[in-house]
């Protein structure tokens, strides 16, 4: 009981699913900086001790309708796929190599049992009245797409590859499809793909837990909720005035002037936007990586904090502006009765910084921290009805508001345990696609940390994002030699000679 909860792996998404659970089991509304401020179960349980009872709002079962409406998440969405272009951007496909005996059946009746448990997995989306809105099916048409290939003819399996990973029509579900390319009688490759409107990074993990219960002929109790659940909730009155309450945070952190991030970009900006786009990867090295652990360590905060803190160092270095706006994405379940449930609840975050250089990055990391918590508490606010309410100005091919975007990619994944065979994740290079100009990833890996940029190809040159790549890392180097360093002490290259300089925009990940 003595264990610090950011000592054994606790992080930002951790703790928010902890203080939904602690609402839930002990009706006590524990607020994240109280994650923070009470870090062991017996600090927390003194501080629990001492707090107000409130009875926690389970999500109740919507009454039965002919269709539903859709959440805020999934409004975001939908407006984004009818885009130019954008009509395959949100498939979300999974490549697995199976070695072993497989059994293609007990694989297409795992499918199907998934698609009787989650109402979300029989959904299609329509207009009625002039409204978006969801409808459940009792039943849908479901098979696998079965294909053979020369294990060794790389050209062959990524062409199969490509022509399943095609665009959904958001009006018949299920919006998830199943394939396996036979390689050898015991080597196949298992293609799978859903859409965002259905799903979203906890939700494929829900999938391969439960597929994997099925797959082995366990049975699983019948969920309490659905997803229309949820979407109809958001709606109710009690959830609107928790909103209102939240929204107060929000204004106050963009009252006056609005920043926009002055990045250099290789090419000029088009009115028409385009989804070519490429990455680069990069490795922290180990020593590294632990020093800015300790960091975090030593400030009471996390890892997530420390490492966007130096990305806005960076993005200041690379503009020329103290005052940022960084987007962000939350997982969105905030409740506990939501845990089980597939579906698309993803949110945003605008986290508004202002690295001035005469801070120092242990200050600076201080003012980051207390920011952060705010936007993660006020989290349930969505990122639409916040560009609206501020009156931002939509420009052709831009996306409002944003001008960096941190993705610290933190869900608890579980890889799918099939009995008889082994799997690993089969990685195909192929053509890819930039959501947003530029997105700066990282994540744990065996202990260390990597990280990567996505970037739109039509806007940087390679060299462009290694010379990013590189300023980052320098930047982690310099914070972890010496946090009471400057911020205007911290060296970064320059860009590349002849980069234009234009407002460079950046959206959240999924």
């Amino acid at each position: 009981v003595h264990d610090n909860f950011f000592d054994i792996g606790g992080h930002s998404l951790r703790a928010t699913t902890l203080a939904g659970k602690v609402f839930k089991e002990l009706n006590v509304n524990l607020p994240l900086r109280d994650v923070f401020r009470h870090s062991t179960i017996a600090a927390m349980a003194e501080a629990i001790a001492r707090m107000e009872r409130r009875e926690h709002e389970a999500i109740p079962q919507a009454e039965e309708r002919e269709y539903y409406p859709l959440s805020s998440a999934q409004k975001r969405l939908f407006i984004q796929h009818t885009l130019d272009g954008a009509d395959q951007l949100y498939n979300m496909p999974e490549l697995v190599q199976v070695e072993g005996e497989f059994d293609l059946d007990r694989l297409e009746a795992a499918l199907r049992k998934l698609i009787t448990r989650h109402e979300s997995l029989r959904t299609g989306f329509e207009i009625v009245k002039g409204e978006v809105v969801q409808r459940i099916y009792p039943q849908v048409g479901f098979a696998i797409e079965h294909h053979q290939a020369d294990k060794e003819d790389a050209a062959q399996i990524e062409q199969i590859v490509r022509s399943f990973i095609r665009p959904f029509d958001l009006g018949k579900p299920p919006l998830l499809r199943a394939g396996v390319i036979e390689l050898e009688p015991n080597l196949h490759i298992l293609l799978f793909d859903m859409h965002h409107m259905v799903s979203d990074g906890v939700s494929m993990a829900i999938v391969i837990d439960e597929f994997s219960s099925f797959y082995a002929g366990e049975e699983l109790p019948p969920l309490r909720i659905q997803y229309k659940d949820y979407a109809v909730w958001q709606q109710s009155k009690a959830h609107r005035e928790r909103i209102g309450r939240q929204e107060a945070y929000w204004l106050q952190t963009f009252e006056g002037e609005l920043p926009t991030a002055d990045l250099p970009i290789d090419y000029e900006r088009s009115t028409a936007r385009s989804y070519e786009g490429a990455h680069l990867e990069f490795n922290v090295e180990a020593s590294l990586s632990a020093r800015l652990r300790e960091l975090a360590a030593e400030r009471e905060s996390t890892l997530f904090m420390v490492l966007l803190a130096a990305y806005t160092v960076l993005l200041s270095k690379y503009s020329g502006q103290e005052d940022l706006i960084v987007g962000t994405p939350v997982a969105g379940r905030t409740n506990a009765d939501l845990e089980s449930v597939i579906g698309m609840f993803v949110n945003t975050l605008a986290i508004r910084n202002r690295p001035s250089g005469d801070k120092t990055f242990l200050s600076y990391l201080e003012e980051v921290k207390e920011t952060a918590l705010g936007a993660f508490e006020n989290q349930d606010y969505p990122f639409e009805e916040l560009v609206e309410r501020l009156n931002v100005k939509r420009e052709p091919g831009r996306f409002p508001l944003f001008d960096a975007v941190f993705d610290l990619q933190n869900i608890e994944e579980r890889d799918a345990e099939l009995e008889g065979v082994s799997l690993k994740t089969y990685e195909l290079d192929h053509l890819e696609e930039a959501k947003f100009d530029l997105t700066l990833f990282m994540y744990e890996n065996n202990g260390a940390l990597s990280g990567g940029f996505f970037y739109a190809t039509k806007l940087f040159k390679e060299a462009m994002i290694r010379t990013l790549t590189e300023d980052y890392l320098r930047v982690l180097s310099q914070i972890a030699e010496n946090p009471q360093l400057e911020l205007s002490r911290i060296e970064c290259h320059k860009p590349a000679a002849g980069a234009k300089s234009a407002v460079d925009t950046i959206e959240f990940a999924f």
